[in-house]
């Protein structure tokens, strides 16, 4: 029997929804769908199933990450501006067995001093910064890489 493909959630933190409208110098202009379809045709070429979420409520964004505990083989999260103070989220995603990506349409730490710091970063096998909607297709490359050596 074939091994069934490995699942990644990917998951969109708060204000994400607003992409392509909301400070488009910062973020472009492509929308959240645009991101979510380059992601999903970048797993579909590495052979990876792509489920994608987005909340503007950590709760809801923990309750994923939980269930994909028993369903997904990795998790990108961009996590918007619960990276910085989000502590739910990164206990959620330190229960989580399997590689978790950080990825972020622009660069926080060339940002806001505020932006600077990550409480996600300390639970995350890497983060993928400042290259605008490619980070999502780099985070599923990263993403696959990390899978096949598992």
């Amino acid at each position: 029997m074939a091994k069934s493909a490995n699942r990644v959630l990917l998951v969109n933190g708060p204000n994400l929804n607003l992409l392509g409208e909301r400070e488009p110098e910062v973020y472009g202009t492509a929308t959240l769908a645009d991101h979510v379809s380059s992601a999903t045709q970048a797993a579909t070429e590495l052979g990876l199933v792509i489920d994608s979420m987005q909340s503007n409520s950590s709760s809801e964004l923990v309750n994923a990450i939980h269930a994909a505990r028993t369903t997904h083989d990795a998790i990108v999260i961009n996590p918007g501006a619960f990276t910085h103070y989000a502590w739910s989220i990164h206990d959620a995603l330190a229960a989580f067995n399997g590689p978790v990506v950080e990825v972020h349409i622009s660069n926080p730490s060339t940002r806001e001093l505020w932006r600077h710091e990550s409480v996600i970063a300390p639970v995350a096998s890497g983060t993928i910064a400042g290259f605008g909607g490619y980070g999502y297709v780099l985070a599923i490359q990263a993403v696959a890489r990390l899978l096949a050596h598992k």
